[in-house]
C-alpha cells in the first residue's frame, strides 16, 4: 500500500524555495560573487594586492585597450608566495611593465619609444640596457638579442574594462572589491546575530525589568540614525577595513534584537519551555537549546537584509573617505574617486561600481523576501 511521504518543514521549505525563481537566481549570483570573492587573485588580470599596479602611461583608457609591455626584471624580488597567501594579498609582481609603441633592439641595449596616446607630443625614448631586461645574459649580435626580447620578455596586454585614472586595471579591481563588499556583510550579520539574539532574548524571557532595560536600549539606537552611528564609531576606532568592520556590524543588531524579543514572548509560555523549567534546565539552555532553533526563521529572513543594508553602509562610508582606506578597492571609493568623469566621456568608471552595489542589494532583498515567503508556516 502506498503511502503519501511526510515531509519535514525543512524540506517543505526547500521546496517551496526552489519554486521561486527569482530566489533561486539570486541565490546563485550571490554565490557566484562570494567564490569570486574568495578566488578574486587568482581570476583577475592583475594579481598584485589590491591590483594596485600604476602605469601612469595607461591613464583613462577605453574598455578593450590593448597594448605591448616590455618587462623589466625588478631587484630583490623573491617570489615565494605560497597557495594561501595569494589567496588573501595577492602576490608582487617581479616586472616592472612598461608599455610601448616600438622597439629598437641592439646587442647591448634597447631602446623603448614608450606609449604615447597623443600623437602630436613628443616621443618619449627610454634606453636600457639589455642587462637589465635579461640579467646575466650577453648577447652575440643584434639579431640574437631581438629575437630572445620579442619571444621573453614583451607581454601583450588587454584591459577588458579599460583603466582607470592611476593606468590600473579597472577589471581587476572592480572583481575584488567583490571581497570588501562580502567580508562586511558576513561580518556585520555576524555580530548583528549575536548581539541582536542575546539582547533580544534577555528582555523577552526575563521580561520586567530587564525586558525594559533591554527594550528602552533598543530604542535608543533604534532613534539614531544607523549612517550617523557609523560615523561616529569610526571616528572613534579610526579610518581602516577592520574598524569598518567593526562599526557596521554594531548597528545591524536592533533588528535582530527586535524580532528575537518579539518572537521569544510568543513562545516563552508555550508547553515544550514550560516542560523544560519541569525539568530543572538551566534559563541559557531553555534559550539556546530549545528556544532559539524554533525561532531561527524570521532571523534568517533578517540577516539577508541586514546583509545587503552593510554593503551599502560600506559603501556610503568608503565614499565619504572615512571607510576603506586606499589602495584598497571598494564600489565606494570606486565612485568617489571616478564620479568627476560621470559628465566626462568616461562615465562608465562611476557607473559601473555603482551598478555592482545595485545588483549584488538586490540579490540579497530578492533572497530575503524568497526565504520568507519559503519558511512562512502560515503559508499552503
Amino acid at each position: 500500500m502506498n503511502k503519501d511521504k511526510i515531509l519535514s518543514p525543512n524540506q517543505i521549505a526547500f521546496q517551496r524555495f526552489k519554486k521561486n525563481i527569482t530566489g533561486v537566481i539570486s541565490l546563485i549570483f550571490i554565490i557566484l560573487c562570494g567564490l569570486i570573492a574568495l578566488f578574486a587573485y587568482f581570476i583577475i588580470p592583475d594579481k598584485t594586492p589590491y591590483a594596485n599596479t600604476q602605469i601612469l602611461e595607461l591613464s583613462t583608457r577605453k574598455p578593450g585597450f590593448e597594448v605591448d609591455m616590455l618587462l623589466i626584471p625588478k631587484q630583490n624580488i623573491v617570489d615565494e608566495t605560497g597557495f594561501l597567501s595569494q589567496l588573501l594579498n595577492g602576490k608582487p609582481s617581479p616586472y616592472r611593465q612598461l608599455p610601448f609603441d616600438s622597439l629598437k633592439i641592439e646587442k647591448e641595449k634597447t631602446i623603448v619609444y614608450v606609449y604615447n596616446p597623443d600623437e602630436s607630443s613628443n616621443v618619449i625614448e627610454e634606453t636600457i640596457s639589455n642587462s637589465d631586461i635579461v640579467p646575466g645574459m650577453k648577447f652575440s649580435n643584434d639579431e640574437e638579442a631581438t629575437r630572445y626580447i620579442n619571444s621573453n620578455c614583451i607581454k601583450h596586454r588587454k584591459f577588458l574594462l579599460g583603466t582607470d585614472q592611476f593606468g590600473r586595471d579597472f577589471f581587476s579591481r572592480l572583481l575584488l572589491g567583490t571581497r570588501i563588499s562580502f567580508s562586511v556583510g558576513f561580518i556585520a550579520v555576524f555580530m548583528s546575530i549575536l548581539i541582536g539574539i542575546f539582547v533580544g532574548s534577555l528582555g523577552g524571557f526575563f521580561r520586567g525589568r530587564v525586558d525594559d532595560l533591554m527594550l528602552w536600549l533598543i530604542n535608543v539606537v533604534w532613534s539614531i540614525p544607523t549612517l550617523l552611528i557609523v560615523i561616529a564609531i569610526t571616528f572613534v576606532l579610526g579610518k581602516g577595513v577592520v574598524q569598518v568592520f567593526i562599526a557596521v556590524g554594531l548597528t545591524m543588531w536592533v533588528e535582530v534584537a527586535r524580532v528575537t524579543r518579539g518572537q521569544i514572548l510568543s513562545v516563552r509560555e508555550t508547553t515544550f519551555v514550560e516542560a523544560g523549567r519541569a525539568l530543572g534546565f538551566r534559563n541559557a539552555r531553555i534559550i539556546s537549546r530549545h528556544i532559539i532553533p524554533n525561532i531561527i526563521n524570521p532571523i534568517i529572513v533578517i540577516s539577508a537584509a541586514n546583509f545587503a543594508s552593510a554593503i551599502l553602509l560600506e559603501a556610503g562610508l568608503s565614499f565619504l573617505g572615512i571607510g576603506v582606506q586606499p589602495p584598497m578597492p571598494s564600489w565606494g571609493s570606486m565612485i568617489k574617486e571616478n564620479y568627476a568623469y560621470i559628465i566626462l566621456n568616461d562615465a562608465y568608471l562611476a557607473i559601473l561600481p555603482g551598478i555592482a552595489i545595485m545588483l549584488l542589494v538586490l540579490a540579497f532583498m530578492l533572497l530575503g523576501n524568497a526565504l520568507r515567503d519559503a519558511l512562512d508556516v502560515k503559508k499552503n
